[in-house]
C-alpha cells in the first residue's frame, strides 16, 4: 500500500522535472503596441557582422538579432515576420515608417528623436583601417586636415564621427561592406566601420592594416516607434532578462562573434 500511495508522487516529481520552464507571455497592452498588426515585424541589419548575416546553406538570416526576435515573438504569442536590410539606416527608416515593429540599432541621439531604445544588449567597437603605406599610425591621427574618411551613410560610426572629427573630411558610402574599397578605388585615407566587418575585410584585401585600439564604443540596443510605453516598458525589461539570464552570450558564442562583449545589466558593472 505504501508503494503505490508513493508512485504517483515520484511520477510527479518526474514530470515536473522533464516539462521545460514556461516561456512568460507578455500582456495584452504589450502585445497590441509591439504587434499591432497581430504578428512580430522585426527589420535585421545584415550589413552589421556582429548583429546577423546568412546562413551559408539556407540563405536564411541567423545571429544574434534573429534568435532575440524568435523569442520575443515567443513571448507576444505572435508568428515572426523578418525584414532584412543591408544598413541601420534602413532599419531606422522601416520603423519611422511603420512598415516594424522593432529594431536593432546603435544607441545615438539623432535617432531617438523617432525612437525608445532599449540599453545596450551588446557592445562592439568602431575602428580605423588605412592602406598599408599610410603615414597614419593612431586613431590620433585621423582628425586633421586633408584627412578623409569614409564610412557607411547613417551609421553609427557616420552619426558619432559628424560630430566629433573637427578637421577631416567624412566621405559616405551607401553601406559599410563599401568603405574599404571606396577607401582604396578612391585613394582616400581612411576607412571608419565596426571592427568585425574591417577585420574580416583586411584579410581579403592586400595592402590595407587596421589601427590598434577603437574610436568608439558602439552600443548595440533594441528600439521600437515612440508612442508604445508599454511596449518600451516591456521591451526594456526583455532585454535585461536576456542578458542575465544568459541568452545573448550563448547566441554569441553559438553564431561565433568574436569581439563583441555582452552589455553589462542595467545598474551592473
Amino acid at each position: 500500500m505504501i508503494r503505490v500511495a508513493i508512485m504517483p508522487i515520484v511520477a510527479a516529481i518526474l514530470m515536473a522535472c522533464s516539462t521545460p520552464p514556461m516561456t512568460p507571455k507578455a500582456p495584452p497592452a504589450v502585445v497590441a503596441e509591439l504587434a499591432p498588426t497581430g504578428k512580430l515585424r522585426a527589420v535585421i541589419n545584415l550589413g552589421n557582422p556582429v548583429l546577423a548575416g546568412k546562413d551559408v546553406a539556407t540563405g536564411e538570416p541567423r545571429g544574434v538579432s534573429v534568435d532575440l526576435s524568435r523569442e520575443l515573438a515567443k513571448r507576444l504569442s505572435a508568428p515572426l515576420e523578418l525584414t532584412t536590410v543591408t544598413t541601420a539606416a534602413r532599419s531606422v527608416e522601416a520603423i519611422k515608417s511603420g512598415a516594424c515593429d522593432v529594431a536593432f540599432v546603435a544607441i545615438d541621439p539623432a535617432r531617438a528623436v523617432d525612437m525608445d531604445y532599449t540599453a545596450a544588449y551588446v557592445l562592439i567597437e568602431g575602428a580605423y583601417l588605412v592602406p598599408q603605406a599610410s603615414p597614419i599610425r593612431s586613431n590620433a591621427e585621423v582628425d586633421r586636415e586633408g584627412v578623409r574618411v569614409v564610412a557607411g551613410a547613417g551609421s553609427a560610426y557616420d552619426l558619432y564621427l559628424t560630430r566629433e572629427l573637427k578637421r577631416a573630411q567624412i566621405v559616405r558610402v551607401p553601406t559599410s561592406e563599401e568603405v574599404v574599397q571606396a577607401m582604396l578605388a578612391q585613394r582616400l585615407e581612411v576607412a571608419a566601420g565596426v571592427r568585425q566587418q574591417l577585420e574580416a575585410d583586411a584579410k581579403r584585401t592586400a595592402g590595407v592594416r587596421l589601427l590598434d585600439g577603437r574610436f568608439m564604443v558602439i552600443n548595440q540596443a533594441m528600439a521600437l516607434a515612440k508612442g508604445r510605453p508599454a511596449g518600451a516598458r516591456y521591451l526594456a525589461a526583455f532585454v535585461e532578462d536576456m542578458k542575465t539570464s544568459g541568452f545573448v552570450a550563448a547566441a554569441l558564442a553559438r553564431h561565433g562573434i568574436v569581439g563583441a562583449a555582452v552589455a553589462p545589466a542595467v545598474g551592473g558593472s
